[in-house]
C-alpha cells in the first residue's frame, strides 16, 4: 500500500489555557472519536491531567486535526514525563503522521525536561511501535479500559 501525500501541516504545542475553544473542542471530538467510539471503551477521556500538559497537534491548514498527543508533566501520572492519548485521525493514517507525532513528542518532551526520561501506558499491540523511539517494556502486560496495556520507559 502507498502512502498519502500530505498536505501542509502547521504543529503546534500549547498548553491547555494556550488552546482556543475550536482547537479545544476538534482535540476532545478526535479523542472521543478515537478512544470511546473506535476502540469501544467507555471511560473518561477529559480530566483533570489536561490541566498539566502540553497539547501537540497537527492541524491541516484548514482547520482539520490530523495528530495528537498529550505530553504529561512530571510527577502527574509518573515521576517521569508522559506522553499519552496519543492518536491520529481518518484524515491523516496510513500516512506515517503516527511515527512523525510520536518522534515530536518525544523530542518536546526531552527538550523541555532534560535527562528525566519518558514512562507511558502503551497498548500492548503497540510495543514495537513505540520501540522505535527507545522505549523499552518495565513490568508485566495489565489491563486498562479492558485492553492489554504495558508499561514503557525510555531512559533520558
Amino acid at each position: 500500500m502507498q502512502k498519502q501525500a500530505l498536505p501542509e501541516i502547521v504543529w503546534r504545542c500549547a498548553r491547555l489555557s494556550e488552546l482556543s475553544p475550536l482547537e479545544l473542542q476538534r482535540i476532545h471530538i478526535a479523542r472521543q472519536q478515537v478512544f470511546a467510539v473506535e476502540q469501544d471503551c467507555v471511560f473518561q477521556d477529559a480530566d483533570e491531567v489536561d490541566e498539566q500538559s502540553a497539547h501537540l497537534a497537527a492541524w491541516r491548514e484548514d482547520g482539520v486535526l490530523l495528530a495528537y498527543a498529550r505530553l504529561v508533566d512530571p510527577g502527574v501520572k509518573y515521576a517521569e514525563p508522559s506522553i499519552g492519548r496519543v492518536l491520529t485521525t481518518a484524515a491523516a493514517r496510513g500516512t506515517g503522521m503516527g511515527r512523525v507525532l510520536v518522534r515530536r513528542a518525544v523530542d518536546h518532551a526531552t527538550a523541555v525536561f532534560p535527562g528525566q526520561g519518558l514512562r507511558i501506558s502503551a497498548q500492548l499491540r503497540l510495543e514495537r511501535f513505540y520501540a522505535e523511539v527507545g522505549f523499552v517494556c518495565v513490568g508485566e502486560p495489565y489491563l486498562e479500559d479492558d485492553m492489554p496495556h504495558v508499561e514503557m520507559l525510555r531512559r533520558g
